[in-house]
């Protein structure tokens, strides 16, 4: 009894965290008003960023859900006994040994997390808490489980086994297995291939040529044709995650099609310049906005917005050793940047996105119309055309 005590506090706070993981999958993807959740502090420590990347998902199902499955399932082995003497739940008879299966899957469910916690530390660099939480409460549910006196995880998964090779050993249950897996199987089909619950996934496959260095890279001023007909306004933030990418799409852009010309404007998403944000956000792309409107003055605006694009610095110093490298007027950007007139500038972009209803990043206006987010390339093709 104590046991099932124990193992049932655990597995209703793991249901509670995974849906509170599940939110921030949703904002993180879904939403593009919403703010950083209370567990993105910093660089590193950042659900959001993880919640981003196609890691956060398994045959195109977030993660959290399958915790939630997980610690759905729990809740029922521990109930089998009982829940197996209602007719519609009489299946559960085929559970003999429900705490031998928590063991198992608690076993397996943490071998799992310790091998996403080594992609979040190693590959992606960020580290989620709530993500971190969830694994410790994988050990202790099947920890607690596990009859150690008996065996422990190895009699367990044993045990598991033989329960479920007599489960399907009766026809009546191996059609209803089959009849579960079929649909299921179908399903995690649908979603490995559609991306309809993990548009990360889809956006990474579709931007994939769009990543790193800039290689439409070009100099001055004037991003496309200088008598356009066609004038494609942006909003960005240097410190934006997806904002590179979009960037990097703009230059194609012009490349592919005539007559368009880009015209930049800076939405910093950080609480040093913008007065509409309750908490830290982007910080350091107040600081990169200004030397970008700054660079304007030596005739190398899109050099400095590549630059800060790829190199993302934070502070002022970390921008004028890379500006140095690139042949810039130092004391001249310096000062440009520090002018009331930059500053200036940089505010009423701010209050013209923000009147406009612009408060994400990137954000691009074609014709009038307001488009948030990211977008497939050929999209912007098509909307380019269409403006003409």
């Amino acid at each position: 009894m104590k046991k099932k005590i124990f193992i049932t506090a655990l597995s209703l706070l793991g249901l509670i965290t995974t849906v509170k993981l599940a939110m921030i999958y949703y904002n993180a993807n879904f939403n593009p008003y919403a703010l950083s959740s209370f567990c993105s502090v910093n660089d590193f420590i950042d659900c959001d960023g993880i919640a981003k990347t196609a890691e956060s998902q398994f045959f195109g199902i977030p993660l959290a859900y399958w915790g939630m499955f997980f610690y759905a399932f729990v809740l029922l082995m521990l109930f089998a006994d009982k829940l197996k003497n209602i007719k519609l739940f009489k299946f559960m008879e085929v559970f003999k040994n429900p705490m031998d299966y928590i063991a198992s899957l608690g076993l397996i469910s943490f071998i799992i997390s310790m091998s996403l916690l080594c992609i979040s530390l190693f590959d992606i660099k960020k580290l989620c808490v709530l993500c971190a939480f969830t694994y410790i409460l994988n050990l202790l549910i099947g920890c607690v489980a596990a009859d150690f006196k008996n065996g422990g995880f190895i009699h367990s998964v044993k045990q598991s086994f033989i329960d479920f090779a007599d489960a399907v050993s009766i026809k009546k249950y191996l059609i209803a297995f089959i009849a579960v897996i079929i649909p299921i199987t179908a399903f995690l089909a649908y979603t490995s291939a559609s991306y309809v619950f993990a548009p990360q996934v889809k956006k990474q496959k579709e931007y994939k040529e769009f990543k790193g260095k800039n290689k439409y890279a070009v100099k001055g001023n004037l991003l496309g044709d200088k008598n356009a007909k066609i004038v494609i306004y942006t909003f960005s933030d240097y410190q934006c995650p997806i904002c590179p990418v979009h960037n990097n799409m703009m230059h194609k852009l012009v490349k592919d099609v005539k007559g368009v010309k880009i015209v930049h404007h800076n939405l910093p998403l950080d609480t040093t310049c913008n007065g509409y944000l309750q908490s830290p956000f982007h910080e350091g792309s107040c600081i990169d906005a200004q030397y970008a409107v700054a660079s304007e003055k030596q005739g190398k605006f899109w050099e400095m917005n590549n630059l800060l694009f790829e190199n993302k610095p934070k502070t002022e110093e970390e921008i004028l050793k890379l500006a140095e490298k690139e042949g810039f007027d130092i004391k001249k950007l310096q000062d440009d940047a520090n002018s009331p007139e930059t500053v200036k500038a940089i505010k009423d972009d701010i209050d013209y996105a923000y009147n406009n209803k612009i408060i994400g990043t990137p954000a691009t206006i074609i014709n009038d119309k307001i488009y948030i987010g990211i977008k497939p390339y050929k999209d912007f093709v098509k909307w380019a055309k269409e403006a003409q």
